[in-house]
């Protein structure tokens, strides 16, 4: 069976008036029907940047100068916008970062969910969309009945919750959530992730999950793909990943993160900044943070190949060589 999504060489760019911001670079992955993807890395390493293409919302100056993106078999690279505008909320949705900006202040949250059945289901009438509205709700673990509530009546949870409820309005095959646990205190973070985690196996649904919290995607996804500097350094199962991380940008991420089962030791960060992405390094962009940096890595860039060990792709010049 053919994966619901499937990314190709995927470069975008942002142009600005000292050049090309490269924000993305030659990103491959796949997510089959039913399973979740993560995506991790540093603040910007170019998740935000693949989830927008996916959907083709660049903002201004942004392009997606080479790759295919394979939904469902449609290239949506090619598509014009306004083909485009039968995918959004249709075949793929997204859940944007921020809950608290995301709904318009002076509507009832019911009827933006309305609105959007509506305009992408025009022969809904207005009854039927709002009980779809009020079992989205439901669906999600809110009242019905706040369904003539405005956003500001909602608290953080509750309005990501119903922002989730949107996103599902007109049944995507695709769920994109970008940073779905920011501004969440930790409860509160942990009851939307559960929540999540129910949806996609109650419906089916296919996810690619967008964090920098490697915790919140080993509790969601099946895979993952590791970001540094615009390109993925690591991919592949997120079990492997997570016990045997083979990347030194990996390495330095997991142990950043503490082990509630583990034993107490001092927690390292990765030292220096991630690169000035107008000017990125030659050769692997994480060579000069890397602490076993050769001169190849100044040099050539390292292919995404299997490491000769482990069910995951790597991209490192230590693995070279046969990918020992």
């Amino acid at each position: 069976m053919a994966p619901v999504l499937e990314v190709q060489n995927l470069t975008t760019h942002y142009e600005t008036l000292r050049g090309w911001v490269r924000a993305v670079d030659d990103v491959s992955f796949s997510v089959e029907k039913g399973e979740a993807l993560g995506i991790a890395g540093e603040s910007g390493s170019g998740k935000s940047t693949v989830a927008l293409s996916l959907l083709r919302i660049l903002p201004r100056g942004g392009r997606i100068r080479k790759g295919r993106i394979l939904f469902e078999g449609t290239d949506l690279a090619s598509l014009s916008n306004e083909e485009m505008r039968k995918i959004r909320w249709k075949g793929i949705s997204i859940v944007f970062q921020g809950a608290m900006n995301a709904f318009n202040p002076v509507f009832k949250v019911g009827d933006q969910i309305i609105e959007a059945i509506q305009i992408h289901e025009p022969k809904t009438d207005k009854k039927a969309a709002l009980d779809r509205a009020r079992n989205l709700l439901e669906l999600v673990g809110v009242e019905p009945d706040r369904v003539d509530n405005y956003p500001h009546e909602f608290s953080g949870g509750m309005r990501q919750r119903a922002l989730i409820a949107m996103a599902l309005a007109a049944n995507p095959k695709l769920l994109i959530a970008d940073e779905p646990g920011t501004a969440l205190d930790v409860i509160v973070q942990a009851q939307t992730l559960k929540l999540m985690r129910e949806l996609k196996d109650r419906l089916g649904l296919s996810m690619v999950m967008i964090s920098h919290d490697l915790s919140i995607i080993a509790e969601t996804c099946e895979k993952v793909a590791i970001m540094y500097a615009g390109r993925i350094v690591e991919y592949g199962d997120a079990e492997g990943i997570f016990k045997e991380p083979l990347h030194p940008y990996t390495q330095g991420l997991v142990k950043a993160f503490p082990s509630i089962k583990g034993e107490r030791i001092r927690l390292t960060s990765i030292p220096g900044s991630p690169p000035d992405l107008l000017d990125p390094p030659s050769g692997c962009r994480f060579n000069p943070r890397c602490p076993f940096v050769m001169d190849v890595c100044h040099k050539v860039v390292p292919p995404l190949a299997p490491p000769g060990k482990g069910t995951h792709l790597v991209a490192c010049h230590l693995y070279g060589e046969g990918r020992k």
